[in-house]
């Protein structure tokens, strides 16, 4: 064998998957189609939520300490209806960590730190070789051993797919995808603003799709707007000042005056959900099982919680003197995944659905629920740890 596992996908799963089964003693090949880049040190906008349940993962692996000083923690969420200039409904859900006894809900963390402190220390591993500019363009299996074509061919005992919503190990492997185009698209972008977050974040659920606003360190927060497709091609085409001006009433005035810092993105919004997370000597991980809608923040969590989930597996499996690409083995992770991935999934498309319109008798029955759940501790504090990542049966990377 070339290594035990061979992973594709050189983004932020594919290393941090690579670095879970380094844990456990298992050596791996990720394959990245992209050239090496070097980083720009500069802030580019883009950033990422991740859960008290993550961070865990990240600091399991010895990754925090090169992160948390240049992360902003999230200590409570407030989520209400909206509507550009009219400011949030008075009846919201209000969360905040010290009602489960934690410090922080989850941290934002910006791509600029996060990718190349991962890289790092994939790079740093003796157990870990990463291959840059290798796009994969066959896969095969025989006798026990996974087969990869990728400029020269590749043998492992196992396949990750950690490769994206169009994952082409999927797509090889034979496994179909269930989902549906939401018709919108997120705008995504950084602003700085004149009052202090306090480390709270936003979301304000506007008629065209929710608005977020995430706090990150200093007096800055990143948005994730989302708006119908031809709408945000419109917006996306706007000067900076324009995109202000129509930013800045559905922002609201609650941190003062705003200003863009960074680049701006767009990306499409769908819902795409694998029928199997496993298949012969293969098995998908973070977006290659499952694409989400943002609106709850849980995209990138739910791959962790893969990653975490994986790693358990396969270590029990390892300790046992299993074959860590057997049948039975995988199919352990996919039990422990893809209900929760998937219940995740048509959840945030429910709410989507309820949220992403004006219809008078709808928002009136949404505020009410948002106020009746605010009311209820026992309940609040459900969703509280739903919210941080650290509900349900927890692999052992994500426990305290």
């Amino acid at each position: 064998m070339d290594a035990d596992v061979i992973i594709t996908g050189g983004g932020l799963t594919g290393p941090l998957t690579a670095l879970a089964l380094a844990d456990i003693g298992l050596t791996s090949i990720v394959l990245d189609a992209r050239p090496r880049t070097d980083f720009d040190a500069a802030f580019d906008g883009r950033s990422y939520s991740m859960a008290l349940g993550s961070i865990r993962v990240l600091r399991a692996l010895g990754l925090w300490d090169a992160l948390a000083d240049t992360a902003q923690p999230m200590v409570g969420i407030r989520a209400s209806d909206g509507r550009a200039g009219e400011g949030a409904s008075p009846l919201n859900l209000s969360f905040d960590a010290v009602e489960i006894g934690e410090a922080f809900m989850g941290q934002m963390v910006e791509d600029r730190y996060l990718r190349p402190a991962l890289l790092a220390a994939c790079e740093a591993s003796d157990r870990i070789d990463m291959r840059f500019g290798q796009p994969v363009t066959g896969q095969s299996v025989e006798g026990g051993v996974v087969t990869v074509e990728a400029g020269t061919p590749l043998t492992a005992r196992l396949l990750l797919g950690c490769d994206g919503r169009a994952s082409g190990v999927a797509e090889r492997a034979g496994i179909r995808r269930t989902g549906r185009d939401y018709g919108q698209t997120a705008l995504v972008c950084a602003v700085e603003h004149a009052l202090p977050h306090n480390g709270v974040a936003h979301q304000f659920f506007m008629p065209a799709g929710p608005l977020a606003i995430l706090p990150l360190r200093g007096n800055r927060s990143s948005i994730v707007w989302t708006e119908a497709t031809d709408v945000a091609q419109t917006l996306n085409d706007l000067s900076d000042a324009a995109y202000l001006e129509i930013l800045r009433p559905r922002f609201g005035s609650f941190l003062g005056d705003i200003s863009l810092t960074g680049a701006r993105y767009t990306y499409p919004l769908n819902l795409t959900l694998a029928n199997a997370f496993a298949a012969d000597r293969v098995a998908l991980v973070g977006d290659a099982a499952h694409g989400i809608h943002p609106i709850a923040g849980q995209g990138l969590n739910l791959g962790v919680k893969d990653v975490a989930a994986l790693a358990h597996v396969l270590a029990e499996a390892k300790g046992r003197g299993e074959d860590i690409g057997a049948p039975d083995v995988l199919a352990r992770y996919q039990r422990w995944r893809r209900f929760d991935t998937s219940v995740m999934g048509f959840a945030t498309d429910a709410v989507n659905r309820l949220f992403s319109n004006d219809n008078p008798i709808l928002r009136l029955g949404r505020d009410l629920g948002m106020g009746a759940i605010s009311a209820m501790p026992g309940l609040r504090r459900r969703f509280i740890r739903e919210a941080a990542g650290i509900s349900g049966d927890l692999p052992r990377l994500m426990q305290p």
